[in-house]
């Protein structure tokens, strides 16, 4: 078997002219710069393009199936695939997988589909994968998806919904897996190491990531204390947009007084990322803005580039620059405040329901979301904030 060191490797394919509707892209995985795996992604935001199932029925293989069984002949999407994803509306198609033995293997295969979902989706995207059985390379695809907590769409397709915490929790348990092969060898890794081994120990929040995660926090701070001013003590409704609109609907009835405390929370790991400060969230208000950021800044460096170029003059280059996938990983004990977007899991922030308890979570309830998670280590009071 070959020895040598593995590594994920993404390229955007230069084959649609309109960014953002469509876009093509394949991320690859190279062993002694040769290439041992491609898979193939197809991704389409329906609010940037009216005839998206039109667009993706236009493609080859499983984007045209997916575009059958997701889209109705007016092109809106089918009530079933709106009931079975949280936030319908953005579409990434994974096939077209080519891998050479010995790397034909699930936990592969399912770090590289984890890597191009990484820098490709956000937490609104429906990834749809094929559902098949068999010896062939897409029935890797789909043992892969089953991985990454994919669950049965139809008798053709899985789909991952991102908006929920379990497919985030399963890819963090994909990378374990294959860190844990690659340092303690197995029967089919042997020696090979995955390239996120080496990553160990070396600085996850670079210059360059500390810059672009602290405008991304800025840029929602602006947005918390807008809408703090803008509606008052009013209810925040998700129909209504915004922000807070977005928060997970636990959140939704909470006041004015709430969202001012909900503001800060932005500010002040944004502070902490334009200083030498640790950058570690310290309530789940905190948690909540970290994820929220992260996600913002994975847009930012996808499609600002010029604003993310600005922004990073004169900081040092470094490999680990916008790895948000490892910053997910690094910066969170836990990702149960992600749990709250699940509607199949509401009342979980019950301190006295069963599966608060059992699962030995903490102050997710709205009114606990600012209470210090290590009271030494409390907020100042009287710190001030970038808004009145």
């Amino acid at each position: 078997m070959r020895t040598g060191r593995a590594r994920a490797s993404l390229k955007q394919d230069e084959q649609d002219p309109v960014v953002g509707q469509e876009v093509h892209a394949s991320a690859s995985l190279l062993t002694d710069d040769e290439t041992v795996a491609r898979v193939r992604a197809t991704r389409g935001q329906f609010w940037k393009a009216h005839n998206l199932g039109e667009r993706l029925a236009d493609e080859e293989s499983l984007a045209a199936v997916a575009a059958e069984q997701l889209f109705d002949a007016d092109g809106q999407f089918r009530p079933e695939y709106e009931s079975f994803v949280d936030l319908p509306g953005n579409v990434l198609v994974v096939d077209d997988l080519h891998i050479a033995a010995p790397w034909d293997d699930p936990w592969i295969v399912a770090g590289l589909t984890s890597s191009i979902i990484d820098r490709l989706t956000d937490n609104q995207y429906a990834v749809v994968l094929p559902r098949l059985s068999g010896n062939t390379a897409a029935a890797l695809l789909t043992e892969a998806g089953v991985l990454l907590s994919a669950e049965p769409f139809s008798d053709e397709l899985l789909i991952i919904d991102t908006s929920l915490a379990a497919p985030e929790e399963a890819a963090h348990r994909v990378r374990e897996q294959l860190r844990s092969r690659a340092r303690y060898g197995g029967a089919d890794l042997l020696s090979e190491e995955w390239d996120e081994e080496d990553d160990e120990g070396e600085e996850v929040l670079t210059a360059r990531t500390r810059a672009v995660l602290h405008l991304a926090l800025q840029q929602l701070s602006d947005q918390a204390w807008q809408e703090v001013s803008t509606l008052g003590d009013q209810l925040a409704q998700r129909n209504a947009g915004g922000l807070f609109g977005s928060l997970p609907r636990v959140t939704w009835h909470q006041d004015g007084s709430w969202r001012r405390q909900m503001a800060p929370a932005f500010d002040d790991p944004a502070a902490d990322c334009s200083s030498d400060a640790e950058v570690e969230p310290r309530c789940t208000g905190e948690e909540m803005a970290l994820h929220l950021g992260i996600a913002r800044a994975q847009d930012l460096t996808r499609n600002r580039p010029r604003l993310v170029r600005d922004t990073v003059a004169g900081l040092p280059e470094d490999r680990g620059d916008f790895d948000w996938g490892a910053c997910s990983d690094v910066l969170f004990q836990d990702h149960d405040v992600l749990m709250l977007f699940d509607h199949a899991l509401d009342g979980m922030e019950d301190p006295e329901g069963d599966i608060h308890q059992s699962l030995g979570m903490v102050n997710l309830a709205p009114h606990d979301w600012f209470a210090a998670f290590d009271p030494e280590q409390a907020r100042d009071p009287d710190r001030g904030f970038r808004h009145p």
